[in-house]
């Protein structure tokens, strides 16, 4: 049986686990599964590999994306560029590395978006991060970071003053904020500040509706989750995996 997976910590909500279960069972495959790889620490990655001599290729979620890279035999060009993995293909034992995250953002994100939307804040700066940098950057929108630490070149929440929320447009979540179960929760936003002229993504798919949507959308701001991302980067996957 061929086996596919994910590998990640914690995965007890999983969205390719469910994606490729109804794949395999709408499209007739017979000859795969599809397990969870839960890794709270990457060194543990040899015994994995080798409890499953079928896995030909398994994708990547938080908190692995940048740590997975030493143990690539190969890396293709994005993932070289960003610094993150969403997508292995074993091949004779050794392990190439595919950033998938970029054409589903790509896609998914693009469909909205506006002339004036211009500038971009990205919250958060983990692996899913790197693919919104790497689109931004193709697509000439300037961004800042912004993360809960003080970093060289990177704003705070508590620099999101109004000249800043009113001067970027689009905000994109990459934390996992307001993931279910934990619904309530939200990045740390002066919301009330928000217009029309908003784009707001988020990248957490489970609630469709998240706080940090929702409370943009009161607001008049355009929104977006993150499902049409997973699902663009799930058969980019598959199609990985099968070439």
């Amino acid at each position: 049986m061929r086996t596919f997976g994910i590998l990640g910590y914690p995965l007890t909500h999983s969205f390719s686990q469910r994606y490729f279960e109804e794949k395999f069972q709408r499209e007739a495959v017979t000859d795969a599964q599809f397990k969870l790889f839960s890794c709270p620490d990457i060194a543990s990655l040899p015994q994995m590999l080798a409890a499953e001599p079928a896995l030909e290729g398994f994708c990547i979620t938080i908190p692995h994306k940048k740590s997975i890279l030493p143990w690539l035999t190969e890396a293709d060009e994005v993932v070289t560029a960003m610094g993150a993995c969403n997508c292995v293909r074993i091949r004779n034992g050794k392990l190439y590395g595919y950033n998938t995250d970029v054409a589903g953002f790509e896609t998914s994100f693009t469909a909205q978006l506006q002339p004036h939307h211009t500038r971009a804040l990205i919250l958060g700066t983990g692996g899913a991060a790197a693919a919104v940098q790497y689109i931004l950057q193709k697509k000439e929108i300037p961004y800042h970071f912004v993360s809960r630490q003080q970093r060289p070149g990177h704003f705070t929440y508590d620099h999101l003053s109004p000249e800043v929320i009113a001067t970027h447009p689009v905000i994109i979540n990459c934390t996992p904020l307001g993931t279910y179960p934990d619904v309530q929760t939200s990045p740390d936003l002066p919301y009330h500040l928000l217009t029309p002229n908003h784009y707001l993504y988020d990248l957490v798919y489970n609630p469709p509706l998240t706080r940090f949507l929702q409370l943009g959308q009161q607001q008049g701001a355009i929104i977006k989750n993150g499902y049409d991302m997973l699902v663009i980067q799930a058969e980019a996957n598959w199609q990985i995996w099968n070439s």
